[in-house]
């Protein structure tokens, strides 16, 4: 619920965690194995990127 006035209060880490939430179901329900394995997930969620971009 919005407060009064209309001025919404967004959340970036909460949207974020729900964007990837939502990248792991897409990429869940295109998968053609019962599971997606960890190499999948790690690419959905860009973790290699993130290494990468940190120096690590």
């Amino acid at each position: 619920m919005a407060p009064v006035g209309g001025m919404a209060v967004q959340d970036h880490v909460a949207l974020a965690e729900i964007e990837l939430c939502g990248d792991l179901i897409i990429a869940a329900s295109a998968a053609h194995e019962d599971r997606l394995s960890l190499e999948s997930i790690d690419e959905v969620l860009k973790v290699a990127e993130e290494r990468d971009a940190s120096g690590g």
